[in-house]
């Protein structure tokens, strides 16, 4: 009992302040930073690695019984995914896990695991799984950053949602609310700019950095010069190999990598340009920075005097006439970094809206899915200087508090009174009227803030006077005297000063307009794309696929962008809780034990402050009395019938109705038929503390557990007398078959007898005819011949004699041995050759032709020159054997011996292993960007020979076997196989002509003299090449040797561009120049002497 206790803190005997502390203290230092309030999940941040998320702990908490084990994350994952699959209390239903916190609590980790876990509890052997997965670690290279609070912040909310059915993820999509872009530009002390920039900075090779025109980090202003220790920076390298593999893993085009990569460079190039004034009063860039402003445009794919135009002045048209406005210095700079922070914007919702297309393969829009929403968004933040992001920020909090609110003490005791519930009110910290205070029209704050954003010639100074005389004396708003515009709100979470400069260019996020159309023509497709797309009602970047739009096209995207980044994140908040309110909500709140990120140490304070603005004491003393669970009396009844003991017993109000037929009472006899039939239930059961209201009963939250368990153990004698009843049905068919059989043998006997006794009889009526001539003594006579039916032809040239020997009958497969026995990694064992089959089997085996004509179709087509090595296939490369063959050939080999050969039914590969005690079989999966990936690992592979290096030094999940020796074939001269003989021979004419002719490929192996007839079926109808034409075909004889000889050529030509083939920059020579013109200024620079 002293364990629940401390496990569940609703169980608490005493509950004060000074109870609940001194509980939570006590797990954080026995490790158990994981506590439960009800259903409720209380998470202190470690800061420091625990051994709580192994493989086998994780085995554990799949579909386990809350009281069984300790709490934790993954228990909340199965719930949610339990709950989604209607296997709990309630029916199938979309669920969200809500996980809240401040800065620094472990929102972001939280989710990773839950994500880890949900994953592996849908398990279905499929490659979007381990996409998924990857998804997180790449959005927070792009999107956190390093705060005073947190060094991993997210400085973006997201919204994951996974989309099920029958149990198996099929797609994912991530919804991303208010990046901050200002860090792009500025960093306060103590904060660096996003991961990405460092991760570059440290992780791409020298040639690289010249390729994309990257040179010492210290040169970059948009850095300060905070770059780190060698040990952050060898972290930061490799983050950087885990962001490319992230990439790769999702389906990120080479080609976008390299211009996303060169658009980021662009941006710290951008970052070192700066202005001075001529004689004319015009500005230029300076001496110093010419050479970042060639680079910056080689790197944009624009022209360095449109970029620089678009920086030192605006133009626009009046009534048909261009009015040229020269900028000052301040709003060259402001124009710059304007530049900057949309830029670095667009790559990210570009990133996120490839994401959500390459996670949602073949989605059928029609078809109904479950749902699972993962919330994780900013946390409460109050720094030194607070601004407008902060503002954002701490709303989307005050919406997440008043969403628990609403679901935990609201909704609740409203229904309380409704049903005649006794029950004493428990008063919580109710923060609606902060809420209408930032949204209320048309006097909220955001409101007074777009107001002001629409005129051009408003401050931020007079934003805060109009919020000064419209809040004075509210409760929540207090006036700060001071020089900067300043307020101060009184948030749920305690008090934030914020400093309103930059508020209204901030919420109105203009940049130039002459920098979109000059973007929008840029060489570089993807700024192209980004500067071209539309931005939805939620500020979602929606890239069209045509890279350069008319002027009309400009005009609407003009229009779309008149909504203020304020209205834009408020209408995303609405939809966010629209989609919340829809599902079961399963809450995690975070706690920060100290604010100095030490670990195994809990600062009291700082821990009660967390307590007391999360309102936990109260949420534990609504979980200890209230009752959590509501359920109607006809949902309760339709979801708990199978426990129902009388079968007359009216279920729902249909029933209900047909018992009692007057019309005046068909209501009351409604509730009475369902009450009473949910009352049989709940007597049928040993549930005790529930309570029953006039529509709905109201159950703790354990209840449904204990009816869960009910379910279950009924579910499994449906187990045995399903096990019972199908054993009966099959050893019934099993004796009639067998029945079958004997009969048919018995026949088949008879039958052969019959005919034995036929054919002695035959034998002995020509033995007698044979003495009757011999005593005559007449000479024989020779036998006639029957005539012939047909002439003979005659055989083309082509088809080789031994071709024309009847082919034989494939041998019986011998058993299978112990030692090659299937695993969960193997495919499906072939049935063997059906010598009768009926239409149905017909059917199928027609099926599993054409899958083995289209993956020849494939493999032909876009594989066979990426295989090939030097004209020859490598020796672990065994073509398209089927799974016996290549266990066969595994027999006898040493441990780690691998081959790797082409699947028949799909557009893929199969990696066969030689394991300790049996073969395995591993499936390479090819994704769309050309990468090769084994099933079920979180790395991707430029080549089948980059993966078959990688895995001989490490090894393959989830038994971590390595890859040794490849099973080489048995011929040196010509392969073993059939499959490949046709992949690389010729015609046997084509091959006399080339002995006969000298050429330059005649001296070569005959394995490697043609790449055209790739993988021929060997069940050719050699009758049909029979009537074609001798002329035609000895057209068609020399045209397939013209074209072996070039596709000899070609595929040697093309292996060596392929091995060589880079992606570059659009501009890159523009780039290099730019990059050498920086160096030589620096060098100048540095060796003049300083005054």
């Amino acid at each position: 009992m002293a364990v629940r206790t401390q496990e569940d803190l609703a169980t608490l005997s005493e509950l004060d302040e000074k109870s609940l502390l001194e509980s939570l203290s006590n797990r954080f230092q026995q490790n158990h930073i994981y506590t439960y309030i009800g259903d409720i999940l209380v998470a202190i941040n470690p800061f420091k690695y625990l051994p709580l998320y192994e493989k086998t702990v994780s085995e554990k908490y799949k579909c386990h019984e809350k009281g069984d084990l300790p709490p934790h994350i993954f228990a909340v994952a199965d719930r949610a995914y339990q709950s989604m699959l209607g296997r709990l209390a309630t029916g199938p239903r979309n669920q969200c896990i809500v996980i809240s916190g401040e800065s620094g609590a472990g929102k972001t980790e939280s989710t990773k695991l839950l994500l880890r876990q949900i994953m592996e509890l849908c398990k279905a052997n499929s490659q979007l799984e381990q996409q998924i997965l990857q998804v997180n670690p790449l959005l927070e290279a792009f999107g956190n950053a390093q705060t005073v609070m947190n060094d991993n912040s997210s400085r973006f909310g997201k919204y994951i949602q996974l989309r099920f059915q029958n149990s198996s993820v099929k797609s994912a999509k991530i919804n991303e609310y208010l990046l901050e872009k200002s860090r792009v530009v500025h960093q306060d002390e103590g904060e660096r700019n996003f991961h990405i920039f460092y991760c570059m900075l440290a992780g791409i090779s020298a040639e690289d950095k010249e390729m994309y025109g990257l040179l010492d980090p210290d040169l970059y202003r948009y850095i300060n010069g905070k770059y780190g220790s060698p040990e952050m920076v060898n972290k930061w390298s490799t983050k950087y190999n885990e962001v490319c593999n992230a990439m790769d893993m999702v389906g990120f085009e080479e080609q976008e990598q390299v211009d996303m990569k060169t658009i980021l460079a662009g941006i710290l190039s951008l970052g070192n340009i700066k202005f001075e004034p001529q004689e004319t009063g015009i500005l230029k860039a300076t001496e110093q920075s010419n050479g970042w402003l060639k680079a910056a445009a080689g790197q944009f794919g624009v022209q360095e005097e449109e970029l620089v135009k678009c920086l030192i002045c605006t133009t626009s048209v009046t009534r048909g006439e261009s009015i040229k406005r020269n900028h000052s210095q301040q709003q060259a700079e402001d124009a710059r970094d304007s530049i900057a922070k949309v830029a670095y914007g667009r790559v990210f919702g570009w990133i996120v809206s490839k994401i959500n297309e390459l996670l949602a393969p073949n989605v059928d829009l029609n078809e109904e899915h479950q749902e699972i929403g993962i919330l994780d968004i900013f946390g409460f933040e109050n720094f030194a200087v607070n601004r407008y992001e902060q503002l954002c920020i701490n709303l989307a909090n005050e919406q997440l508090q008043y969403f628990f609110n609403h679901h935990i003490f609201l909704m609740e005791q409203k229904e309380y009174k409704e049903e005649g519930i006794k029950w004493e009110t428990i008063t919580f910290k109710d923060n609606k009227p902060i809420l209408d205070l930032f949204l209320a029209k048309p006097f909220g704050i955001f409101s007074l803030l777009d107001e002001q954003s629409a005129f051009p010639k408003a401050t931020d100074t007079n934003f805060v006077d109009k919020l000064n005389s419209n809040f004075k004396g509210k409760p929540h708003f207090e006036i700060v005297r001071s020089h900067n515009p300043m307020f101060t709100v009184v948030h749920y979470a305690g008090k934030v000063q914020y400093n309103a400069s930059g508020f209204l260019e901030k919420n109105r996020d203009t940049i130039p307009a002459n920098i979109r159309g000059l973007f929008i023509n840029s060489v570089t497709p993807l700024l192209s794309v980004l500067f071209a797309a539309t931005i939805s009602r939620t500020g979602t970047l929606m890239p069209q696929r045509r890279a350069k739009l008319s002027q009309a096209v400009e005009d609407n995207f003009n229009s779309t962008r008149k909504q203020s980044v304020g209205a834009q994140f408020k209408h995303s908040l609405t939809v966010l809780m629209e989609k919340m309110f829809a599902a079961n909500p399963h809450f995690i709140r975070c706690i920060k034990p100290n604010a100095s990120k030490q670990p195994d140490l809990l600062d009291s304070k700082v821990v009660m402050d967390q307590l007391r603005y999360n309102g936990l004491l109260e949420t534990i003393r609504i979980r200890r009395d209230g009752f959590s669970w509501r359920p109607s009396f006809e949902e309760f009844a339709q979801r708990y019938r199978i426990l129902l003991i009388k079968p007359d017993i009216p279920l729902n109000k249909e029933r209900a109705q047909k018992v009692n037929s007057t019309p005046d009472t068909v209501l009351e006899t409604d509730l009475q038929g369902i009450m009473q039939s949910c009352l049989c239930i709940l007597n049928n059961t040993d549930l005790k503390d529930w309570k029953c209201g006039s529509t709905r009963f109201f159950f703790k939250y354990w209840h449904q557990e204990q009816l869960a368990k009910c379910i279950d153990r009924l579910g499994k004698a449906a187990t045995v007398i399903q096990k019972m009843y199908r054993g009966f049905c099959c050893k019934k068919k099993y004796v009639a078959l067998v029945a079958e059989m004997r009969l048919r043998r018995e026949q088949e006997m008879r039958q052969l007898k019959q005919e034995q006794e036929e054919e002695e009889k035959r034998r002995q009526l020509e033995i007698e005819q044979l003495e009757m001539e011999q005593e005559n003594q007449s000479p024989p006579t020779a036998p006639v011949p029957f005539p012939r039916k047909r002439k003979p032809q005659p055989r083309p040239r082509s088809i080789p004699a031994e071709t024309l020997q009847p082919r034989l009958l494939p041998p019986v497969p011998r058993p299978r041995s112990k030692l090659l026995e299937a695993t969960p990694f193997d495919n499906d064992l072939e049935n063997g050759t059906v010598l009768h089959m009926n239409a149905q089997e017909e059917a199928e085996a027609k099926q599993r032709w054409n899958k083995r004509c289209n993956t020849i179709r494939w493999f032909k087509e876009t594989q066979a020159r990426k295989v090939v090595r030097n004209g020859a296939f490598p020796n672990w490369f065994h073509g398209m054997i089927t799974r016996r063959q290549a266990e066969d050939l595994m027999t006898d080999k040493s441990l780690g011996c691998f081959l790797i050969r082409v699947s028949e039914s799909r557009e893929g590969y199969t990696l066969t292993f030689r394991g300790k005690d049996r073969c395995r079989h591993y499936m390479i999966e090819m994704q769309t960007n050309g990468k090769y990936v084994i099933l079920g690992e979180a790395r991707a592979h430029p080549s089948l020979l980059d993966l078959i290096e990688y895995h001989k030094k490490v090894g393959i999940l989830p038994f971590l076997e390595l890859l040794t020796v490849p099973c080489g074939q048995r011929s040196n001269v010509e392969p073993d196989y059939e499959e490949l003989k046709n992949l690389m021979l010729i015609p046997s004419s084509l091959a006399a002509e080339e002995d006969s002719e000298p050429s330059e490929h005649s001296s070569s192996d005959p394995v490697h003299l043609e790449l055209l007839k790739l993988f021929a079926p060997l069940d050719q109808n050699q009758t049909m090449e029979r009537q074609v034409p001798p002329v035609l075909k000895r057209i068609s004889e020399k045209k397939l040797k013209t074209e072996a000889k070039e596709s000899q050529r070609n595929c040697s030509e093309d292996h060596e561009e392929s091995s060589n083939r880079r992606h570059f920059p659009r501009l890159y020579p523009s780039i290099r120049l730019a990059m050498r013109e920086i160096q030589q200024v620096q060098q100048h620079f540095s060796e003049c002497p300083k005054d």
